[in-house]
């Protein structure tokens, strides 16, 4: 492949660091914002990891109970004791009535454990201390409203965007990866984005598009990697990895003669299979066990 422009490994070594320190740096943040993700939307059905269930509740919302309720038994559970608790939730199954707020000491469980950070000062919080808004929170739960979604949606697309455009930018002074490789690889986190957004909006409208929540992330995390990887490699280590490691036979392989375009093409289609085969037999499960039964049902209403 004919280069028009200083590869990574031949850049000078001040550009080198700048790169690098911009990669690990959105690469620590790219960790604890999974981290984030698992502690808020992976605790929505009261067990830690991400299933399902968690981004369903997120969204779509858990309808059989309040979202007080939902969030005491979800993830806002460590935050107060069992008995704390069960003391909120009997007040809210009886009304979240005002007199008893006081009169049965919710409001004191609520100072002391929620109103901490439930507060006026807190951003994006809830103002606890404003009982008519505390009492928005004792009906049913119908997940992430579609203020919030407006609001986080145009941050998330706007903030990585940003993000993957210069991570993009520096990969695209490798030289290992082929440029119909290079450009589907840049490319790829854009639509996977897109489609993360879009699968929050459709999620909040049917549950049934939870799967594709996490199909999009999963799809912006590996573009995320190999960009990460190869452009740290390319910099550093380019004659340890590609030239005397193992590096070196993905070269020899992409130089070939004798594999033609479409015999690549066939060769990663292959190894694409063996990744996405057991995710789509997962994805079939869920569609057979929990999605296709829902649509029957409402097909008989």
């Amino acid at each position: 492949m004919t280069l028009n422009y200083a590869s990574l490994k031949n850049h000078d070594t001040p550009i080198k660091v700048l790169f690098t320190g911009y990669l690990c740096t959105v690469g620590v943040g790219y960790f604890f914002a999974i981290l984030q993700i698992l502690f808020t939307h992976g605790m929505a059905d009261g067990q830690f990891g991400l299933s399902i269930n968690d981004i369903v509740y997120s969204y779509y919302g858990n309808r059989s109970g309040t979202v007080m309720e939902n969030q005491l038994n979800g993830a806002m559970k460590a935050n107060a004791s069992a008995q704390e608790r069960f003391a909120i939730i009997e007040w809210v199954r009886n009304g979240a009535d005002e007199d008893k707020y006081t009169d049965d000491g919710i409001e004191k469980i609520i100072q002391e454990r929620c109103a901490t950070c439930h507060n006026k000062d807190a951003s994006g919080l809830p103002n606890f201390n404003d009982f008519d808004i505390l009492k928005s929170y004792t009906t049913e739960d119908s997940g992430a409203t579609f203020a919030s979604l407006t609001r986080v949606s145009h941050i998330h697309l706007f903030g990585i965007s940003f993000i993957f455009m210069f991570v993009g930018l520096i990969f695209s002074f490798a030289e290992t990866t082929t440029m119909q490789y290079k450009c589907l690889a840049i490319g790829m986190p854009y639509f996977f984005l897109i489609a993360d957004i879009m699968s929050w909006w459709l999620t909040k409208i049917h549950p049934m598009f939870a799967w594709l929540v996490i199909f999009a992330g999963m799809g912006m995390g590996i573009s995320f990697m190999f960009m990460w990887v190869t452009s740290i490699l390319e910099m550093w280590l380019f004659k340890p990895v590609f030239v005397d490691g193992i590096g070196a036979h993905y070269i020899e392989w992409r130089d070939d003669p004798e594999n033609t375009p479409i015999k690549k093409l066939m060769i990663v289609v292959q190894k694409i299979k063996c990744v996405i085969t057991p995710i789509s037999s997962y994805v079939h499960a869920q569609w057979l066990e929990k999605v296709w039964p829902k649509i029957k049902n409402l097909f008989k209403k």
